[in-house]
């Protein structure tokens, strides 16, 4: 199995996201990380989903999303070719024994306390899956009380806009 992530373009209606979501569901796809927000036109979201699948299903799955009419584009993100990046927010116990340790690895991997208690930090991170991965490692002897992941958030590198088109194509039909 490959891993792909696929920056959808929608209108930004009810219930697009459920049609996309059992799209994938339908064909027992499992959905790694989905990420859905707006973008920098109103009328217009961006799904950022990674799946773990073989080429041909994702490129049948990719035909049938098309032809979904709220879907306005949809781009394969190649990891070389796109910022990729997700979000941890973490509560690690730090008592006046530990706590210097957890800071110094809060600082080791760029991350940041965002929150201080007498016996618990939070901490925020952003990055790769793999770096975020390893921050939990490092962590985990601390003993984590709770932990929050995002999905992965993308797009491509350079100064082209997957957007602009679609836009275009939306301003049409409206």
């Amino acid at each position: 199995m490959n891993r792909h992530t696929l920056s959808v373009l929608v209108e930004n209606k009810p219930g697009v996201l459920a049609r996309v979501s059992s799209l994938f569901s339908r064909r027992g796809f499992n959905i790694d990380s989905l990420a859905v927000g707006p973008t920098e036109h109103p009328g217009i979201s961006r799904m950022t989903i990674v799946v773990n699948v073989e080429d041909l299903p994702l490129e049948q799955v990719t035909k049938q999303l098309n032809k979904l009419i709220n879907v306005l584009k949809i781009v394969e993100l190649q990891p070389g070719a796109s910022v990729q990046r997700e979000l941890l927010l973490v509560k690690v116990r730090a008592d006046a024994e530990t706590r210097s340790q957890v800071l110094e690895t809060v600082q080791l991997f760029r991350a940041k306390v965002v929150d201080v208690a007498p016996d618990a930090v939070t901490i925020e991170a952003t990055g790769s899956k793999d770096k975020l991965e390893a921050l939990i490692r490092v962590l985990e002897p601390f003993g984590i009380k709770e932990l929050v992941q995002s999905g992965m958030v993308a797009v491509g590198r350079g100064t082209r806009s997957i957007t602009d088109r679609s836009l275009r194509a939306l301003d049409r039909s409206a």
